[in-house]
């Protein structure tokens, strides 16, 4: 996992409500174990509505999604955030996330903002034709005139900050781990 600092670019400006995982990425897409190449099957339910804004060249590989209230919803999908990831999104705003999705999501990388209703939809606006940027050391996320702060686990945090997932977590307690099994003489 690469450290997180500084997210910044173009967002896609969903805005939807109770986007579940089976619509971030269809069931028959799950029997892959590979992380790559699940970005092309992103919303692909969406994608079939003509002008969707996941094939509109203006939004290709916006590092930032933006959408409506309880974001990933469903059934526990980590290929979701896999798809999310290989389509480009290193981060999601919203007002609220499911527990799931955003515990998949911080254990892949993707850093989960949960904001007002209200500061969401102002920055759906701006995505129309600006960039956003979101600091994971100020905690805050920013656009043309506006700058708000947001809260995050502060573990999580840390660990998106040093880049480290559950198996650099562990990695870095080796010596002590090596040490207590000297001990033990396990």
């Amino acid at each position: 996992m690469k450290p997180v600092t500084i997210i910044h670019g173009r967002a896609y400006p969903l805005g939807r409500d109770n986007i579940d995982t089976d619509l971030i990425i269809g069931a028959e897409h799950l029997k892959t174990v590979s992380r790559s190449g699940l970005g092309r099957f992103a919303f692909e339910t969406l994608r079939s509505e003509p002008g969707n804004l996941f094939d509109d060249p203006v939004f290709a590989r916006s590092p930032i999604l933006i959408a409506g209230a309880n974001f990933g919803c469903g059934s526990s999908r980590e290929h979701a955030v896999w798809a999310l990831i290989d389509l480009g999104v290193e981060a999601v705003i919203a007002p609220s996330f499911s527990d799931i999705f955003s515990a998949n999501a911080y254990k892949n990388g993707v850093v989960t903002v949960a904001l007002s209703a209200g500061k969401v939809a102002r920055l759906m606006a701006f995505a129309l034709t600006g960039k956003i940027t979101i600091d994971l050391v100020a905690m805050t996320v920013s656009a043309s005139g506006m700058q708000t702060t947001f809260m995050l686990d502060p573990f999580r945090r840390e660990c998106l900050l040093r880049g480290l997932d559950e198996i650099a977590l562990t990695l870095a307690s080796e010596p002590v781990i090596r040490a207590y099994e000297l001990r033990s003489g396990t």
